[in-house]
């Protein structure tokens, strides 16, 4: 069998602690969208993406939820998936407005200024407390770090395959 396509699953929290003597699952939530959790009927747990199906998926406090999963009702159970990643996939996300994308979306996207000059493709993301970098790998020159930052970032349009910014002169070493 082939292995999952990480491009397929969403990241929405990490399990912290079990939860009770049930199987129960404390989870620290990731989501942009957490009104959209409750609706969710199957999780994929870890690097493998387990599937397991979701009973019940509710807010606890600000940012933790209690996740309980069908195949989990031992606290011994719930004890060991602590630390564990916790995906949805893409497809089961709420929907998105028109001007939003989800961020590995933008990986392998040309980056160029407005007049159209190509300045390399974006080949990771660093998420950083304030907003998010592109690492641009240029051709034969030193990686380039863009913030996402609005006077920086004028356009993206992944159909197109591109993210139109500013003039690099002062970020791009000539």
């Amino acid at each position: 069998m082939s292995s999952p396509n990480t491009n397929d699953f969403l990241l929405i929290g990490r399990i912290t602690v079990a939860f009770g003597v049930r199987g129960e699952l404390r989870v620290a939530l990731i989501s942009s969208r957490p009104d959209y959790i409750p609706k969710i009927k199957q999780v994929f747990l870890g690097d493998s993406f387990q599937m397991h199906e979701v009973g019940r998926f509710h807010e606890h406090k600000a940012n933790v939820y209690l996740l309980n999963l069908k195949d989990i009702s031992t606290r011994d159970q719930a004890d060991d998936l602590r630390g564990t990643d916790v995906y949805i996939r893409a497809s089961d996300a709420a929907p998105l407005a028109e001007d939003e994308y989800f961020l590995h979306d933008l990986l392998g996207l040309t980056v160029q200024t407005a007049t159209g000059e190509e300045i390399g493709k974006v080949s990771e993301l660093i998420e950083t407390g304030a907003n998010e970098v592109l690492v641009v790998r240029q051709i034969g020159k030193a990686d380039v770090l863009v913030p996402m930052v609005r006077t920086i970032v004028q356009r993206i349009d992944i159909a197109a395959g591109v993210i139109e910014v500013t003039s690099l002169d002062d970020i791009v070493p000539k």
